[in-house]
């Protein structure tokens, strides 16, 4: 009889395994966990880098809207210093003074700050010196004596540096550097 192979047809289904097969081995089950734990973590870490990315890149596209819009605002404040010799009953000054909070609200809310305060210490990391003032007895020298361009911060970065006046002591007469007539 001629030799007779044993296949089944790739219609008909496959026989279940026999019970007698060997388990797998427990460390090949353990493997796969530690496998899985891993990429899990991998994806966690993942998940929190895109969030971290996608949160900065929201802060930086609303930073630059409010640095377009901080001219306006400044524009709302002069014309409410134009508009306080007025009278409080005034619809006018009443008008700039609502716009005005208005700002003040929308930029509060934004988490936006001025940085400048007349008095206080001048810090070169957000401030640009712009020019020198005599000290007086109410601002000790290297203190802000005016504020020439208000700056903000926004989520603790600085949006754009003030600019600003300081104080300085004048120079000793002894220590002056004397000049002398240049000959024509």
């Amino acid at each position: 009889m001629p030799d007779e192979v044993n296949e089944t047809p790739p219609s008909e289904p496959r026989p279940p395994p026999p019970d007698d097969a060997p388990p797998a081995s427990p460390d090949v089950a353990e493997d796969w966990a530690s496998r899985y734990r891993y990429l899990l973590a991998d994806f966690e870490n993942f998940r929190r880098r895109t969030e971290k990315s996608r949160e900065a890149v929201t802060r930086q596209a609303r930073a630059g809207v409010i640095r377009e819009l901080l001219p306006i605002f400044e524009a709302s404040r002069s014309a409410r210093a134009a508009v306080a010799p007025l009278p409080a009953t005034d619809p006018v000054r009443h008008g700039i003074e609502l716009l005005d909070r208005e700002w003040s609200t929308f930029l509060k809310h934004e988490g936006v700050e001025p940085i400048a305060v007349v008095g206080q210490p001048f810090r070169p990391d957000e401030e640009e010196a712009v020019g020198e003032a005599p000290m007086t007895p109410e601002v000790s020298e290297g203190a802000v004596t005016e504020i020439v361009q208000q700056g903000y911060r926004f989520y603790g970065g600085v949006l754009r540096p003030a600019k600003v006046v300081v104080a300085r002591a004048p120079p000793d007469a002894g220590t002056e550097v004397m000049r002398t007539e240049e000959a024509p």
